[in-house]
């Protein structure tokens, strides 16, 4: 037992190169994803709970953390995750802490209720090789019921109380 857990670290393959030119080897990647995705966890928090991109970020952030927790070495960690070498991970997990950061700055989720789109409607020709998506045309029940709800009147609103007719 006490041989395996001295064993065991030193008997671990190396990985010598990553395959990708400028992506260097991180001998210790492990540790380095670990406290990355904890790092992520926590400033993920400043994100409003019901953003989608809170969800997404915690979701697959939780899930590689486990995978992490679980495994001891580069090789494991790689075929569970099946998104990469160890290596990119870290870039990408980098990079996910340098987008939260934006998010926070930019704060997407922060449009006012009454806030109004410009809708601006561009009438150039579409090219040939772009496919149209134009809905076919509708029935004519369709066109017979707008007709009809257009040309109603509105209902005048009431106070709820019961009016005398003249």
């Amino acid at each position: 037992m006490f041989l395996r857990a001295i064993a065991r670290p030193l008997m671990a393959k190396v990985k010598e190169t990553t395959g990708i030119v400028g992506l260097e080897v991180v001998p210790n990647a492990r540790e380095v994803l670990i406290n990355l995705y904890n790092k992520t966890l926590k400033e993920i928090q400043a994100v409003p709970e019901d953003e989608g991109y809170r969800k997404a970020v915690e979701s697959f952030t939780r899930q590689r953390l486990q995978v992490c927790r679980e495994e001891e070495d580069w090789e494991s960690i790689e075929k569970r995750l099946k998104c990469g070498q160890v290596e990119e991970l870290i870039e990408e997990a980098e990079d996910e802490l340098k987008l939260i950061a934006k998010m926070i700055e930019w704060d997407p989720w922060g449009v006012p209720d009454d806030y109004e789109c410009e809708v601006i409607e561009n009438d150039a020709p579409v090219p040939k090789h772009v496919p149209l998506h134009r809905p076919g045309p509708l029935p004519e029940e369709f066109y017979k019921t707008l007709e009809d709800v257009t040309k109603k009147e509105a209902p005048a609103v009431t106070s709820g109380e019961p009016q005398l007719k003249e």
